[in-house]
């Protein structure tokens, strides 16, 4: 599918009326930006890194100072910090691992990854029944660690290990992905394919889960009603490569609710569809529109391990599917709830669906107002939707960063709205509502400002206010579903 070159980029869309207005954050390529509904940039936390940045309230911020030369470490952050609305760091992790790489004098490092969260809210976000901590309080963090596990792979295993920290920076509890190995479910296919390629990274180690993202439940419906599974302090995941979403007893370690890494083993999952290579798969906290049930961005793009295809010729990201969906799932039922795909968007999936897609990187927040703010990470999109799917804020990263020498990017790992009230260091920004370019009459300058310049031909019996473009013909006066077709050599029409 071919992008524009050209397009606007900050703030695009804004219904001041509609939307749920507060500050959004967002890793910027800059540092940790902060910007109000109207795109201003209100403040820089400079040089910041955020895998993601996440902010408290007070005006603090978390990110990273540093990260791991990419030759030895694969997205391995060297440091876990919160800092003040100044900058000053008030909290500092780095003591996973005593690094000695080459080169350089051996030294601690964090090296965390994708996710981490603070004692007091669930997810990172806004929850009216949360209190995050600010000054005290322990932290989860999903760390790296490198391991040699003969029942997954002869290769060393760059494996996912969720920790817990004090505010003295001790560790008090952890977890391994590769311990667990056992209770995933992957069949002969899947662990025979892992074996030989457990996803080998650009360090040469097998990423074979690649989590990325993990937090606590918090309070919900389901544990007030009995349901052990889960338990507030019970730690929900999802790994990218492997498709696999599930919630971790935070008291044994074992997993005690699953979906993936297949999705045809049943009904329920056959309804759901494949969700593949999917990000920020949390649990809505309680006190917000749909709390209780499952939020998740599903990328789409390749992931998971199984038989050999057309796609997959090897069976490594043996499942395939060129579109994105943001779920709401039940976790009882696995009933989708609410879900956000090319066809809310307005394409015509069996055409359009790449139009929605981001193969790597977002996530989706659930807010006050039941709205849905949606990162379309690769694209350095953010944007705001109401149940009805109706875009109310819409927002394009206008700061590309390099990647490779010839290659750049705007993309936003993953963004987040707070209220006003978070940062009481700033004024209440003044709102105003911006309407939609209309894009038929948008034009750069010099360029040709389009319908009735030139001269129109009018063709003998054809009414040209009647026409449709072929393939996108709908039913009876234009109603009902589309119809796709192609045009043959001979003007005949194939209809599907």
């Amino acid at each position: 599918m071919g992008h524009p070159t050209i397009y606007p980029t900050g703030v695009t869309i804004f219904n001041k009326d509609k939307a749920s207005n507060g500050y959004t954050i967002y890793p910027s390529g800059k540092g940790a930006l902060l910007i109000d509904m109207n795109g201003n940039e209100v403040q820089l936390w400079a040089g910041l890194a955020g895998f993601p940045n996440k902010i408290l309230p007070g005006g603090y911020v978390f990110g990273s100072t540093g990260t791991r030369n990419g030759k030895y470490g694969y997205q391995d952050q060297t440091d876990l910090v919160q800092v003040d609305f100044e900058g000053n760091i008030v909290w500092k992790f780095n003591q996973t691992e005593e690094i000695s790489d080459p080169g350089s004098e051996p030294t601690y490092m964090a090296r965390q990854h994708h996710d981490y969260q603070r004692e007091g809210s669930s997810v990172g976000y806004y929850g009216p029944y949360e209190k995050p901590l600010v000054d005290q309080g322990n932290t989860l963090i999903l760390v790296h660690e490198e391991v040699l596990n003969l029942k997954i792979s002869d290769k060393k295993l760059l494996d996912d290990k969720i920790i817990e920290v004090d505010w003295e920076g001790n560790i008090v509890w952890e977890w391994r992905a590769s311990d667990h190995f056992d209770e995933f479910g992957f069949d002969e296919y899947a662990k025979n394919v892992l074996f030989r390629n457990p996803s080998i990274v650009s360090n040469g180690l097998g990423d074979w889960m690649h989590i990325n993202s993990m937090s606590t439940l918090g309070q919900n419906k389901w544990y007030d009603a009995g349901d052990e599974r889960f338990h507030p302090d019970n730690i929900i995941f999802d790994a990218r490569n492997t498709n696999i979403l599930g919630i971790i007893s935070k008291a044994t370690g074992e997993i005690v609710w699953q979906i993936g890494p297949n999705y045809d083993t049943n009904e329920k999952l056959k309804k759901l569809g494949w969700i593949i290579g999917q990000h920020h798969f949390h649990m809505i906290p309680k006190g917000l529109p749909g709390a209780g049930d499952l939020l998740v961005y599903d990328n789409g793009g390749a992931a998971g391990y199984g038989a050999p295809n057309p796609a997959s010729p090897f069976g490594v990201r043996n499942a395939v599917r060129d579109y994105s969906r943001v779920l709401q799932i039940d976790p009882l039922t696995l009933e989708i709830t609410w879900q956000y795909t090319p066809d809310e968007a307005g394409h015509v999936l069996f055409a359009d669906g790449s139009k929605f897609y981001s193969p790597y990187i977002s996530g989706a927040q659930r807010l006050e107002n039941g709205n849905t703010l949606i990162t379309q990470g690769s694209d350095g999109r953010v944007f705001e939707v109401t149940a009805d799917h109706e875009i109310v804020w819409e927002f394009i990263n206008p700061y590309y960063n390099n990647i490779t020498p010839s290659h750049t990017t705007n993309m936003v790992y993953r963004a987040y709205r707070v209220p006003y009230n978070w940062v009481p260091q700033l004024e209440l920004p003044t709102e105003v509502s911006i309407e939609p370019i209309d894009v038929t009459k948008f034009r750069v300058p010099n360029a040709s400002i389009g319908e009735g310049t030139g001269k129109v031909t009018t063709i003998e019996g054809v009414d040209a206010n009647k026409i449709t473009i072929t393939g996108t013909s709908a039913g009876e006066d234009n109603e009902g579903p589309a119809n796709f077709c192609i045009v043959a050599l001979d003007d005949t029409s194939i209809k599907s």
